[in-house]
């Protein structure tokens, strides 16, 4: 299996527009939050938060009145926040020149988040992309999803000047097609001589 990413603009109305200002700022708030967790618990003990114990924690934190916005935006845009903030540390203790996580800024740091294709809940269709909580956005898909492709995950992004991006990424299956052999050359070579070839060169 391959994977291939298509990255298409899309355009949002004026409440996907509000409702994706707050995913990205959930999911800054949830990575900062849990990388502040986990400097301080190395810093106690050396040890390190796992991203089981962090989801966990987080699912608790969305019960409570202090942090229910949180349950207003994709939940596994939340969970993916976490991945790649545990992602970033393998990497650091693997590489150390990678650097340290850093806490990301809205403005040094470009607004998007990622979620993951589960049961339907993204598809598109007839110049649309259906996204979690966001429902259905216009897409200007400029070029075609192969068939058989299998849409995995779904990045959306913002850029500084207000325009709206998917990336959108699809599992497929990476064969060599056969083809059918026309038509044969033989070659008689000489390491001395030049060579003579079936149709008599």
């Amino acid at each position: 299996m391959a994977n291939r990413a298509y990255k298409f603009r899309i355009y949002p109305n004026d409440a996907q527009k509000i409702l994706f200002a707050r995913t990205f700022g959930c999911v800054r708030m949830v990575y900062n939050h849990w990388l502040d967790r986990k400097i301080k618990q190395y810093e106690e003990n050396k040890a390190n938060v796992t991203y089981t114990v962090c989801a966990k924690e987080m699912a608790e934190m969305k019960k409570t009145e202090a942090y229910a916005f949180l349950r207003e935006v994709d939940s596994i845009a939340l969970q993916q926040s976490l991945r790649h903030l545990d992602t970033a540390f393998q990497n650091f203790f693997k590489q150390p020149k990678t650097g340290f996580p850093r806490f990301k800024s809205k403005k040094r740091n470009k607004s998007s988040y990622s979620t993951i294709c589960i049961n339907g809940n993204i598809t598109i269709s007839n110049g649309y992309l259906k996204l979690p909580k966001i429902g259905q956005v216009r897409l200007k898909q400029h070029r075609a999803v192969p068939n058989g492709y299998r849409l995995k995950s779904v990045t959306v992004s913002q850029t500084p000047g207000g325009k709206y991006y998917a990336s959108i990424l699809f599992q497929y299956e990476d064969q060599v097609q056969e083809k059918e052999m026309q038509r044969f050359l033989g070659l008689d070579f000489s390491m001395h001589e030049l060579y003579r070839d079936s149709n008599g060169n």
